[in-house]
């Protein structure tokens, strides 16, 4: 298989920006993206949520704009009828009339903002309130950044951003110098 040149090849320069002293953002593309969609029907979604929660080592399938994390891969319900599964192997094969999959992982870019001014950082790009009691640990949000459609899931590790991989240069233009007034660090 061909390897995977990150969408910001040439435009990635760690260190220390912005506001002087600590680093408020801390940036980085995390590479080696493995991202499968599993998109199922009305009728099939308590068939197929069994299947999927057993395939990432789960108790059950996360309900809509949560993620569970299991020793095999993270489940992001995306949407109603769609999971996600970030990291492990292939979703299980599900029959045309249960439903169907789709490898995403070359179409996305996937970036992670921590740091104490993280949250203050992104709430200036997105129209989300990222505050811990209205977005806690494990949430999973659609939204617009720019405008352009977007996914987070604030992890343990921070937010992790998949943006599609076409305007994943001009998205981080657009959160470096955003990040800089906090004092910035890319990783």
């Amino acid at each position: 298989m061909a390897e995977r040149v990150s969408a910001l090849s040439g435009h990635y320069q760690k260190g220390h920006f912005g506001k002087e002293g600590e680093a408020g953002v801390i940036l980085s593309e995390v590479s080696g993206l493995v991202l499968h969609q599993l998109s199922v029907w009305p009728d099939t979604l308590d068939r197929a949520a069994t299947k999927v929660a057993q395939a990432c080592a789960v108790d059950k399938a996360p309900g809509p704009g949560r993620a569970a994390v299991g020793s095999h891969g993270v489940l992001l319900r995306i949407e109603p009828l769609k999971w996600w599964r970030y990291g492990g192997e292939l979703l299980p094969a599900l029959a045309a009339e249960e439903g169907t999959t789709l490898d995403l992982s070359h179409s996305r870019t996937h970036l992670r903002v921590r740091g104490r001014a993280a949250q203050a950082c992104l709430n200036r790009l997105v129209s989300l309130d990222l505050r811990p009691n209205s977005c806690p640990l494990d949430s999973v949000m659609s939204t617009a950044l720019h405008h352009v459609g977007i996914t987070i899931w604030h992890s343990r590790d921070g937010f992790e951003l998949f943006v599609p991989r076409g305007f994943a240069l001009s998205l981080w233009e657009v959160l470096t110098d955003t990040a800089a007034q906090f004092g910035a660090e890319i990783v």
